[in-house]
């Protein structure tokens, strides 16, 4: 699967609707973890695709909260991206924003990683070391299971997620949180230019 823009022509377009660091920075980590998981999954060909669904994820968030995953597509479209990309983008919001259920693999991992990947962010942040590179699993499923910690990210939607992919939710965390520690220095560079 290739697209027929760069990553570097995918970013600014993420940029023209977006500008919030936390959205930014949200959006290069995903993009991270999906690079991370496509190699992982044995979909190594596939890892700019994967890696440019990860970074587009949220175009519409910022501007379009009410709109997410509908206004996607229009801006996806003037961008020059596939329907392929489109549906795996839209697939995210699965029940919550979207009748676009994931069918793909990647789409599965999108669905899976995205909220998690939140998640994991807060409880990175809340670690002396502010990073997720020394979280246990043990210590993120402490944090999943406070329902208050970090509420915005849908428990729900992360189980859901699992079941999806065919794994126990332990799984899932713990290759997420790989996949985080793999991107984490790179996301941190980008935000800082």
């Amino acid at each position: 699967m290739k697209e027929n823009i760069t990553r570097e022509q995918a970013l600014s377009l993420l940029k023209t609707y977006n500008s919030e660091p936390f959205h930014l920075q949200h959006a290069l980590t995903v993009e991270g973890v999906m690079a991370w998981y496509a190699q992982e999954l044995g979909y190594g060909e596939d890892r700019e695709f994967w890696s440019m669904v990860g970074l587009l994820h949220d175009i519409d968030f910022e501007r379009w909260p009410e709109e997410h995953c509908r206004k996607a597509p229009e801006l996806l479209r003037e961008g020059g991206l596939s329907e392929t990309l489109i549906h795996a983008v839209c697939s995210h919001g699965y029940g919550l924003c979207s009748d676009v259920e994931p069918a793909h693999q990647m789409e599965k991992v999108l669905f899976a990683a995205d909220e998690l990947t939140g998640l994991i962010w807060a409880a990175a942040k809340m670690r002396p070391s502010g990073s997720c590179q020394d979280m246990e699993v043990s210590s993120l499923k402490k944090k999943f299971k406070d329902k208050k910690f970090a509420a915005g990210c849908s428990r729900d939607v992360i189980r859901q997620g699992a079941e999806r992919l065919g794994w126990t939710l332990e799984e899932l965390l713990e290759k997420t949180i790989l996949a985080m520690r793999s991107c984490e220095e790179s996301v941190k560079a980008q935000m800082e230019v």
